[in-house]
This record gives structure tokens, sequence and C-alpha cells, in this order.
């Protein structure tokens, strides 16, 4: 980036019948010479009744990638127990984690997690991973051996300092490289983690320590209700009710909006192309911002060293919202933007893509300052199934993941540390399935991990 910073550190089918006499060598249900024949003057004839039929489906948590942060929240990958012998530094396949709660939101740090429920329950967020800036908040070290200051290796509590913790539910949560946003549909949001460019929303004190902190902070000073949160590497945006955004943090980039490139450490309404523009989703990850108004417009501000905003400015950085033409591209539904991609959906279900890296069209397509469109057939589109449409896009730091209306998870871009969960390390060059055991419901991307909330009838 252009301005220095300081490093923070087959389903299983059950047959029920009473004809049923026997298992074979391989494990199938036999039947007796009687039950083959049906008696005579009878009509009955063998019934099979699979269990699923009925069943709803359950909510499920998958994660992969990088084990080592403690970010999958899985402490024998790290600390083998008497389980498993050896440390598992790699995860290049989902696994499922282990929750007592229904998960309804996840977000992927630089090296931590974050995972809610939007139950009524007084624990209703848990955090693992890296926790050197109190990005988890503050974690208590005598309840688990697998907990620390500084890492922690399973999912734990993270108490939220709520008015009423029996009322108010947790809406959303995101994740930056050292801070934290939760968003709640009844009090606010509440930030963590490391505040050295504002980026949490407050006062930035001089030599501030963040390890083992116990602070907490509810968001003050935006206009109306905040009903989305996105963390950028360093700076934070919040989208109101009545769609204007708001934004802290760093802007060396113009990665705030606000018009200079100052720290700016309290919420601020963002202007410029986006004055009296009603917004309906933002996105950020790396040093550049996107907005999706209402009328599926899309605008950017911030970086640009990698032609993100190539299309409306030569410069490398952009300090205000700027209005972002898509020739070609129609209504834009949703955009994601990661360090150095952007992506965007439109109203069909098609995923455009540009930026720099691995963009989804194979390795002689590593840079485009216009949208290159992804052929559907990638995601699946076919005359056996001619109907499939993208309805989710996500980004982490390098690359790129889509969910589709059937479910089905796709994901291409950089493969940094076994991060895209499809059995091996290579880069992807095109989209690629990742075989997951269920119905993808979304999924949170980082910079060496993934999560993906499933539901499954297993």
């Amino acid at each position: 980036m252009s301005a220095q910073r300081m490093a923070l550190p087959h389903v299983r089918l059950c047959i029920r019948r009473s004809i049923v006499s026997g298992f074979d060598a391989r494990g199938y249900a036999t039947l007796s010479a009687a039950s083959n024949r049906q008696e005579k003057g009878s009509s009955s004839v063998p019934v099979f009744q699979y269990v699923g039929q009925h069943k709803k489906p359950s909510h499920k948590v998958f994660v992969w990638g990088f084990s080592f942060t403690g970010a999958l929240g899985i402490p024998s990958f790290v600390v083998p127990d008497s389980g498993r012998k050896k440390p598992r530094k790699y995860q290049l396949t989902p696994y499922r984690l282990e929750t007592a709660e229904q998960i309804s939101s996840a977000a992927c740090g630089y090296g931590f997690t974050l995972i809610a429920s939007s139950t009524k329950d007084v624990t209703k967020l848990w955090g693992m991973g890296l926790n050197k800036d109190s990005q988890l908040g503050f974690q208590r070290t005598q309840h688990s051996r697998h907990v620390s200051y500084d890492y922690v290796l399973e999912p734990s509590p993270v108490a939220l300092p709520l008015v009423e913790p029996q009322r108010t539910r947790v809406a959303q949560v995101s994740c930056g490289r050292a801070h934290s946003l939760v968003l709640t549909d009844q009090e606010g949001v509440f930030s963590m983690g490391n505040n050295s460019y504002g980026q949490c929303g407050r006062r930035i004190v001089e030599d501030e320590a963040y390890s083992g902190s116990h602070v907490l902070h509810k968001i003050e000073g935006i206009g109306s209700k905040v009903v989305q949160v996105a963390c950028g590497q360093d700076h934070s945006l919040f989208l109101t009710e009545a769609g204007q955004v708001y934004a802290c943090g760093w802007g060396a980039d113009g990665q705030t909006g606000v018009g200079h490139h100052k720290v700016c450490s309290t919420p601020t309404q963002v202007a410029g192309d986006l004055a009296g523009v009603a917004v309906q989703q933002i996105s950020t990850y790396g040093d550049c911002s996107l907005a999706v108004s209402e009328d599926g417009q899309l605008y950017g501000w911030g970086n640009s060293e990698y032609r993100q905003l190539a299309s409306i400015t030569e410069a490398t950085q952009i300090n205000v919202p700027r209005h972002v033409p898509l020739r070609g591209c129609g209504k834009v539904v949703q955009a994601a933007c990661g360090g150095t991609q952007v992506a965007v959906l439109n109203e069909r279900g098609e995923v455009f893509v540009w930026g720099y890296g691995i963009l989804g069209k194979g390795p002689k397509l590593s840079e485009s300052s216009v949208p290159e469109m992804i052929p559907p057939t990638l995601f699946g589109l076919s005359d056996f199934n001619p109907s499939v449409v993208v309805t989710k896009i996500r980004c982490g730091l390098t690359h790129f993941a889509a969910v589709t209306d059937r479910g089905e998870l796709f994901v291409w871009g950089k493969n940094i540390r076994g991060c895209l969960g499809i059995g091996r390390r290579d880069d992807q060059f095109f989209p690629w399935r990742v075989t997951v055991p269920g119905r993808v419901v979304d999924v949170a991307c980082g910079v060496d991990h993934m999560v993906a909330l499933v539901k499954s009838l297993l």
C-alpha cells in the first residue's frame, strides 16, 4: 500500500421395514425368501422410508485453511491430544466445527474468527485465533488450557456490555487486521481490538496497551440505526437504515472517503458522489471501499494501485466516493472488495471481476481495469441445470467465493495456506466447487482461512 503502517502482529439411509432379514457382506439390507414373494391375494409391496424425508436441516459450521493461529477453533490441530498424534498446520478441506448454538454470522480477520448466534441467550458471540490486540475481547486464562490472552484455540465466549442481554441479538460481525465490529439489533455497534488509527471509532490513546484489554466500545455519533458494518484492514464502514455511509480509521489511501488522507477516530458520514444516494450494501477488506446503491449503481473510493478504480481515475487513491460506471454489467446487487481485486454480482446472478490477481478467468488474466464476466457455466450452469445463478459473492484478501441458489460454494484465487478448501495448496485460476456436506448459506473469507455456514440433513 502507499503508506507504511505499524506491523500487527453419501447421505446415510436407514431402511425401516418388517421384512428385512439381515445384512449382506457389504452391509446392505437383505430380504428373506418369504418376504420377496407376495402372498396370494395380497397387494402389499415393500416400502422404503428414508430418514430425512421429514427431517428439518440443521445448521452447521465448517472451517478450513491455516490452523496454527487458532482461527479454525480446533485445539487438537495446534496442540495434539491423545487422539491426534501430530499437529495439523493446514486443513485443506472443510472440517466441521462443533458449536453449541446455531451460528448465524461469521467473519474472518487476519488470523482470527468471530462467530455469532442470533439467540437471546446471554452468550451469543464467540472468538478464536489471534487475540494479541484483544480483537476477540478480553479472554480469561483460567477457564481452559486452550485460552490465553494472545491465542484462543477454541470458540470462546466474548462478553458484550449489553443493557438488555436477553432481548438484544447479534445481527452481524466483521473483522479487520486487528479489530472487530459487532452489530446488534437493539443496542447499536460495538468495537474491540486495535485502535491505533481510530478504526474502533473512539479516541486514540497514545501508547495504549491492547493485549488483555477490557475495552469494548459502543459506537456513538451515527445519525440513524446501523444495519451493516464492514471492516477494512485498519478502517471501518457503517451503513445506516437511511442508506448513509459512515467511516473511521486509517485514511492514507482515502479508504475512509471523508475527503482527506488523515486518521479519523470519529465515525464521519462520507459524501462525494454518495451525497443524497440511498446505499444498500457496503464492502471493504483491504484499503479499497465500495458501496452499492438501491438503484444498482456502484461507488468506490480508497486505494486504486491495482486498478480497482481505474475506470474513474488515473490516480492511485481517491478520498471521496465516486460513481463507478459499469458498462454491460446491468443492475448491481452486491459488491465484494479484497486487497487488490473487486467483484460485483448483478440481478441476473452474473459475476464480474477486475483489479489485479487471480480473477477467475484463467492464468492469462491477471489484471483488468474493466469488469470481466466469469462464464456462468463455471458456476454449474448447463443444459441439465439451466437456471443456476450466483446469489452471494465474498472476497478475502487474495481470493473470491461465490454461493449459488442451490447452496453450492465456488472459490478461486490465491490459495494461501490452503484457504480455498479444495484439498490441495495450488492456486485456483477458475471457480472450483468446494465439497461441503450440505447447503451453503453463507461464507466468510479471510487471509488464509475460511468459514462456511451450512444447512445439512446429516
